[in-house]
């Protein structure tokens, strides 16, 4: 979901401020900032099911040093957290950890755990708790049940962009690769007891949202603005900020989201996430740059990829896009791979996102080792404990 309000907070104005030109990013991509937000599910340790006590440890979050860059979500089972923005991947992952160590440290503090999943493991499927604000009780009363299975995590990456149009155009060269990042980022297998048999039941929760998925390939500006202008009209987003799509322009900063990826177990899987779509945004930046056309998969098939990825993961196979065809899983990380190389080089990741990769294709993604720490007992509650390790960097690879 999205806690976006209308105005802006100091420190979101501190965490994806970015005036770069757009000569300046494409020719010197490590002048693009990034920034996290990291979306926390709290945990009861005996029961392992969630808890709806997100507005105290919030608060005891914000006094323990992140100030407001500590928020509520949608449900009183969820808290998020934002980093700064930064150059460095090395800096980003610091903050990461740090604020990961100190939600926790607030969610201890009331008997309770954070994990970092998709989608809650335990917990009734009764419709939960709502925070607080006239904005939650606004959805509430305009998307009722829907809002039902909110209590799903995500991990949304912002990259610094100085216009909507150069945002625009970005977006449309990352359009085709959603379904990789999901693949990739998948993490939420479990809903309320239960296996649903996806790798990312979070992707198809957010999929009935009436603007959800990948976005529009947008002419320009005016495009976006009439189509914009058009779903507030209707009803169907309540205002900018309830704008689902998988790839938006932010609408209180100026940045590209990306919102495709589950919340990661591991702070080093955000990171790479990170590294992933930085490096995306760098070489849209020079295509655009060059003049290349974005491709333009039929909406159809790209909507057909991006559900086989969530229900597959890595563990299956993915679309093709633009052929249809069905090519493994990993086979279609190797090309977005292939495609980003030269500014991974540039900017000083390669390293990281390789190493990353290779935990990943030894250990799985998220979803992977969800089941994998399931199977050991066939215990749930041993998959809660491995969440809850997860997210504080207890984490094993079996690599």
């Amino acid at each position: 979901m999205d806690s976006e309000a209308d105005g802006r907070t100091d420190a979101e104005e501190r965490l994806f401020n970015h005036r770069g030109r757009r000569r300046t990013a494409a020719a010197e991509p490590e002048l693009l900032t990034v920034g996290v937000e990291e979306e926390y599910l709290l945990v009861d340790p005996l029961t392992r099911e969630v808890s709806p006590q997100g507005h105290k440890v919030v608060a005891q979050a914000s006094s323990l040093g992140l100030g407001d860059r500590v928020g509520p979500e949608l449900t009183c089972y969820q808290v998020e957290a934002r980093s700064e923005p930064h150059t460095a991947m090395g800096d980003l992952g610091e903050q990461i950890r740090s604020m990961r160590a100190v939600v926790a440290t607030a969610a201890g503090r009331h008997g309770l755990r954070i994990m970092s999943s998709g989608a809650p493991v335990l917990g009734r499927s009764a419709a939960p708790a709502i925070s607080q604000s006239p904005r939650y009780a606004r959805s509430l009363a305009t998307f009722r049940a829907l809002d039902d299975e909110q209590t799903a995590c995500a991990c949304h990456i912002h990259i610094g962009v100085p216009d909507l149009a150069l945002a625009l155009g970005i977006s449309n060269h990352l359009r085709v690769w959603i379904p990789v990042l999901i693949a990739l980022s998948a993490n939420s297998p479990y809903w309320a007891g239960r296996d649903t048999g996806y790798a990312s039941w979070r992707t198809m929760a957010l999929a009935r949202w009436p603007v959800a998925g990948p976005p529009p390939y947008f002419e320009s500006p005016g495009h976006f603005e009439d189509l914009v202008g058009g779903l507030i009209e209707t009803g169907a987003v309540m205002d900018r900020g309830g704008l689902y799509w998988d790839l938006r322009p932010s609408s209180h900063v100026p940045t590209l989201e990306i919102r495709v990826a589950d919340a990661a177990a591991t702070a080093d899987e955000t990171l790479l996430l990170a590294a992933l779509v930085r490096a995306m945004v760098a070489t849209a930046l020079t295509a655009i740059d060059a003049g290349e056309p974005a491709p333009r998969p039929r909406p159809e098939i790209l909507r057909a990829a991006c559900w086989r990825a969530a229900r597959d993961g890595l563990a299956g196979a993915s679309i093709d896009l633009p052929t249809s065809g069905l090519v493994p899983a990993n086979t279609m990380v190797e090309r977005l791979l292939t495609w980003i190389r030269p500014a991974l080089d540039q900017l000083g990741d390669l390293d990281l996102v390789q190493a990353g990769w290779s935990r990943l294709r030894a250990d799985g993604n998220g979803a992977d080792r969800q089941r994998a720490a399931y199977l050991r007992r066939t215990s749930l509650a041993d998959v809660v404990d491995h969440l809850i390790a997860s997210t504080a960097g207890r984490h094993r690879s079996r690599s």
